[in-house]
């Protein structure tokens, strides 16, 4: 009701506005000022927020209504129909938070997916965190860190996605072959490939202000290299602006005021990927490692060679990039990185370079 009002009054206000403009006597400015401080007070996000039905969703597929049909296609219970963005009409801020909140249980059903279907462990991130501390996890299979032939590594995009997923909307609107990366991961098992599974956007968690323990000093911060610690410390800031752009509407439940705890070495998409990579992929045993990067997770990769080039070049025998955003002359990679020691397949990329089997 409040924004039908809105909707009809703001043309008013506006017309009654140009007329006291095109009059110009110090009465009519006075009162154009007025109705200017008018408007300024109307918040149309909060009328909105008055006229909506409560943020208050399912907790479950079935709650919504939905099931992934044998086709891995998301179809409504009763109706057999796909998901139906407008639910509500004329509610697009409730409309939104509703397939936000779906999202968030997709999520967990690609880890359940992972888990049970693509028999992958969950490791949890710092490897020596303790039990109090902010942890991450990712997914490596059985023989990760046994196989001695071949190593698959993937790495996701940046935005609500998360570990087992190349696209949420794919997942909803088209099926999970579509949207994640199991097929990806069942057809490298099956030809033998050991798999870990990057987790790159599962940088922090959400604590409530008044909730939030005193921060503790590292107990190896002393003897931390400065080039760890600068990376550590700059990160975070660095991503903050791009991450807050897409986690503002990741939790479609949060109304709290909450506070973002980094996870130790784990603060971003680039530190993520450099963490596990120093305490797991180049302790794996694997003579071939493959890497398949999508989106953010290109330059991603890229961020790593540059940090790691000798080991990378090393150990890392394909690198598949798709649809990648990396740019080797705005990540300052060097001449020897952009000349190029590893053989990319490049598939739909938007980089501005890549590199070539030498």
């Amino acid at each position: 009701m409040f924004v039908f009002l809105f909707t009809l009054l703001l043309p008013v206000f506006c017309l009654i506005m140009a007329q006291l403009q095109q009059a110009g006597g110090p009465e009519e400015k006075e009162k154009t000022t007025a109705l200017k401080d008018l408007l300024s007070r109307i918040d149309l996000d909060e009328l909105m927020k008055k006229d909506e039905p409560p943020l208050e969703f399912p907790d479950t597929l079935e709650g919504f209504e939905y099931v992934f049909n044998e086709m891995g296609q998301l179809r409504h219970i009763k109706t057999g129909e796909p998901f139906v963005f407008n639910y509500r009409e004329d509610l697009h801020r409730w409309n939104q938070k509703r397939y936000e909140a779906l999202g968030e249980i997709i999520t967990k059903h690609v880890y359940e997916l992972l888990e049970k279907e693509c028999h992958l462990q969950k490791v949890y991130l710092p490897v020596d965190a303790n039990e109090d501390e902010p942890k991450s996890f990712i997914f490596m299979s059985k023989d990760a860190m046994t196989n001695s032939d071949k190593l698959l590594v993937l790495i996701h995009g940046t935005g609500v996605v998360r570990a087992g997923q190349w696209a949420r909307r794919l997942i909803i609107n088209e099926d999970l072959d579509s949207g994640t990366q199991i097929p990806y991961i069942k057809r490298a098992i099956k030809e033998g490939y050991a798999v870990i599974v990057l987790n790159p956007n599962e940088n922090y968690i959400e604590l409530e202000k008044d909730k939030v323990p005193e921060q503790q000093p590292s107990p190896d911060s002393s003897d931390e290299p400065a080039e760890k610690r600068e990376r550590r410390e700059r990160n975070p800031k660095d991503t903050k602006k791009r991450r807050d752009f897409y986690e503002k509407y990741r939790n479609p439940q949060k109304e709290k005021e909450t506070l973002q705890v980094y996870i130790r070495e784990n603060g971003s998409p680039e530190e993520h990927a450099l963490y596990v990579w120093d305490n797991l992929i180049s302790k794996a045993p694997a003579e071939n490692v493959f890497f398949v990067a999508h989106s953010y997770g290109g330059l991603t990769f890229v961020e790593l060679m540059i940090h790691r080039e000798a080991d990378v070049k090393n150990k890392v025998t394909a690198v598949a990039l798709t649809d990648s955003v990396h740019n080797l002359w705005h990540q300052e990679a060097s001449k020897t990185l952009e000349n190029g020691c590893v053989r990319i397949a490049v598939i739909g990329c938007r980089a501005v370079n890549h590199w070539t089997h030498r």
